[in-house]
């Protein structure tokens, strides 16, 4: 038998998931097929039962569904408990297992494929909404000198502070943001519709690195306001790819090579 894996979303057309997996699964021998699965907006829960039904052994979760997954599993991991939402499922003997690969994929991509260091630096990251949620605490094990949350609306960045109260992370109005930092994250989709964050330009320097969540064919909003004053800046394709890596490993206990997936979906965004 052949195991099955699949990703949930709605749309989900457009998931470069099934695309990754199987070449993680032909680069490591292990024998699996991963599909996509389009779920009604009313029906995570059942498509996802009847997947197990059927033999489904993991899942990946996507938009909108990643807090039904979080409401649904039924033992969470540390950072998925952190994260608020859960992006991977394991089916473990008749458990829901849920856990969220997202902020260890940014980290990986940071750290390793960047070869840029976390620990001790002073990282900005903009945005309280979900995707910054989910690499908090991933990036607080990295021990940074400090990680400053900024948002539009500011409440909500000095909320999500709060919610983590830990002494490395505090929020800031985006009219006292006067340093430059040493790592500026977007963890907010502006880009995505060509707009820009809500950070001013004072931010970045020569030494900053600044890292878009999202991922294009060309330079973000975002990376062209960092690339401007002089910072490196990088995408998230290599977190997507990442991310994925880390619930494969959960789910078959091998660790695939990301970097030739990574040259062969930049080949094609």
């Amino acid at each position: 038998m052949t195991d099955r894996y699949l990703v949930i979303g709605n749309p989900i057309a457009h998931s470069k998931s099934p695309q990754i997996h199987a070449q993680f699964a032909q680069q490591t021998g292990e024998a699996m097929v991963y599909e996509r699965l389009l779920a009604p907006l009313d029906g995570f829960v059942g498509a996802v039962r009847d997947f197990i039904e059927h033999g489904g052994r993991g899942a990946n979760v996507t938009l909108p569904f990643k807090l039904e997954a979080f409401a649904l599993a039924e033992q969470r991991s540390e950072r998925a408990q952190a994260a608020g939402a859960v992006n991977t499922l394991v089916f473990d003997h008749g458990r829901i297992v849920g856990d969220n690969t997202d902020g260890v994929g940014l980290v990986r991509d940071i750290s390793i494929n960047a070869g840029v260091a976390i620990a001790g630096k002073r990282v900005l990251l903009v945005g309280a909404g979900g995707a910054a949620q989910g690499v908090i605490l991933p990036l607080l094990e990295q021990a940074p000198h400090s990680i400053t949350l900024c948002n539009r609306t500011q409440s909500k960045a000095e909320e999500l502070a709060q919610q983590f109260s830990h002494p490395a992370l505090q929020a800031s109005a985006l009219d006292a943001l006067g340093d430059v930092y040493d790592l500026v994250i977007n963890a907010t989709s502006a880009g995505l519709s060509g707009g820009l964050p809500p950070v001013p330009g004072t931010v970045f320097g020569a030494d900053t690195f600044a890292y878009d969540m999202i991922y294009a064919a060309q330079a973000t909003s975002f990376m062209q306001l960092a690339q401007s004053h002089g910072a490196q800046a990088r995408d998230g394709l290599g977190m997507l790819v990442e991310q994925a890596a880390e619930s494969f490993y959960l789910w078959r206990g091998v660790r695939p090579d990301t970097a030739p997936v990574y040259k062969s979906l930049r080949a094609q965004v």
